[in-house]
């Protein structure tokens, strides 16, 4: 089987690095382009320079139309905007489309979903570590296990990072909520300050750290009257992230077209 040839979004970012040295680890992928926004410093520069590697004769370009042409797959953590654009231009082509933006709108998943209806076999998680994919099982669980229990996400990330709470802790919340029956955007609380008053039955509430340089810290509290449940997930490199990428882009390269998740991936759907 010929490898799958991808283009890496936003290849001037941590997770571009990490992305594009993660294909030059895997014998399944070939690298055949990457992108970054017009106007970005990396634009012209070799690839495999950016991840801290030796050049790899991929130079970084700003024209997606020229890279799709010789792509099977787009990997893609940049922004919601882009995402969305990248989406289009996936489902016209029919292509694999890895998404591991964060911080889209309600209109920018509906617009990702009907890519996934219109040819682009799209896989979209806020996390791509099987790990942190394994711990929303177990959250979902356990939330309805214990259904009277208090459920806080602290999370915490270096502090470049635009948007909170993270997808990964919405993730989480998502997953306590499926496992309550209820919607996360009817009970969750992302803020508190001054006088609150009690904590209200049923909701689920967010934490959100940012400092240094951590990859990403989430913990899922479940507090009962008489004991408390944490759930911890610390990512020690980016790396996870991008091997998750590449291990969707090659299970999607074998599915229908439509908009998938990483615990489809992993065979941990319903």
């Amino acid at each position: 089987m010929s490898p799958l040839r991808i283009i890496v979004a936003g290849a001037g970012g941590r997770m571009g690095a990490a992305n594009i040295a993660a294909a030059a680890r895997h014998d399944e992928v070939d690298l055949v382009g990457a992108l970054d926004r017009p106007g970005s410093a990396a634009i012209g520069k070799d690839a495999g320079t950016l991840a801290g590697l030796d050049p790899m004769g991929v130079l970084v370009g700003d024209s997606i139309d020229a890279l799709l042409e010789g792509a099977d797959a787009i990997i893609d953590f940049t922004a919601p905007a882009a995402s969305v654009a990248l989406a289009r231009e996936a489902a016209a082509r029919g292509l694999v489309h890895v998404i591991g933006t964060t911080g889209c709108s309600a209109a920018d998943d509906a617009a990702i979903a009907e890519a996934g209806r219109s040819g682009a076999r799209i896989v979209k998680s806020g996390n791509f570590s099987p790990g942190m994919v394994a711990l929303t099982v177990l959250v979902e669980k356990a939330a309805a296990a214990l259904a009277d229990y208090d459920v806080e996400i602290l999370e915490m990330h270096h502090n470049l990072k635009v948007d909170a709470p993270s997808g990964t802790a919405l993730m989480l919340g998502e997953a306590a909520a499926r496992g309550r029956n209820i919607t996360l955007a009817d009970h969750s609380v992302r803020v508190r300050d001054g006088h609150t008053g009690p904590r209200e039955a049923g909701t689920i509430g967010f934490a959100t750290l940012r400092g240094g340089n951590v990859i990403g810290d989430h913990m899922v509290i479940l507090a009962g009257p008489s004991e408390r449940i944490e759930l911890n997930h610390r990512a020690q490199d980016r790396t996870i992230y991008a091997n998750g990428a590449l291990k969707a882009a090659l299970w999607a390269a074998g599915q229908k077209p439509g908009l998938y998740s990483m615990a489809d991936v992993l065979g941990l759907s319903d």
